[in-house]
């Protein structure tokens, strides 16, 4: 199975902390927090790694290399001149993906399965799954409407009292799915995953367990003592 780890943005909602430092490479416990990322999914044999990288990228590039020394093998994307957003970016990593494969935000840690979620995506013929966690505005803005295993709404701005679910952190997708994005354009994650919806592609695969993020600093806080405490 191959990861797109999608790394490239500003981090501007944590401040001075990743004003000189890429969020991917915020420590915690002297670790960056991409390697705690890289430790989770290699438990279920993720070893194949994409990371979409811009801002401050050779940090993130003189630590981790090839993967070698981490047990997996790395390759990079990196950003052009002008802004991209998270799929634009994903569409510029284009040549290096496979026919299927999974991408993530370049802040989640989750508790998630991802060979079971792997195994449900080829028994269903749709273009794109997101793993979704029933949130009620919990751990952030619920964003999504799940009804009968699809997803038929995604909404970034306006939000309504039926979206209780939200965006895990990661997504399965058919490299088909690439078609539909423009090349050397800004394309938000919105954007996809409102054109999935549309054409009826985008599956729900839900999960229980909650996930953990960096987005912010409450957030990053919250993982740290969820680190100190395993």
């Amino acid at each position: 199975m191959q990861m797109v780890i999608l790394c490239g943005g500003l981090a501007t909602r944590l401040g001075k902390i990743a004003k000189k430092t890429p969020k991917s490479m915020i420590k915690i416990k002297n670790k960056p927090f991409l390697e705690y990322q890289i430790e989770n999914i290699k438990r279920y044999s993720i070893k194949d790694i994409i990371l979409c990288v811009g801002h401050l990228s050779e940090q993130i590039e003189k630590y981790f290399g090839n993967g070698d020394k981490f047990g997996v093998n790395i390759k990079y994307s990196y950003d052009t001149n002008k802004p991209l957003g998270p799929i634009g970016a994903l569409k510029n990593a284009e040549s290096l993906v496979d026919d299927i494969f999974f991408i993530m935000y370049g802040d989640s840690y989750l508790n998630v399965d991802f060979k079971k979620i792997a195994n449900y995506f080829s028994n269903h013929n749709k273009l794109g799954l997101m793993v979704v966690y029933k949130n009620y505005n919990k751990f952030d803005k619920s964003n999504l409407i799940v009804n009968d295993k699809m997803i038929i709404a995604y909404g970034e701005k306006e939000r309504t009292n039926d979206m209780i679910y939200i965006d895990y952190g990661t997504s399965l997708l058919n490299k088909k799915v690439l078609n539909l994005i423009p090349k050397n354009t800004f394309y938000k994650t919105g954007q996809l995953f409102s054109n999935l919806i549309s054409k009826n592609e985008l599956l729900a695969y839900e999960v229980k367990e909650r996930f953990y993020h960096i987005g912010n600093l409450d957030a990053l806080n919250e993982f740290k003592a969820f680190i100190e405490s395993q």
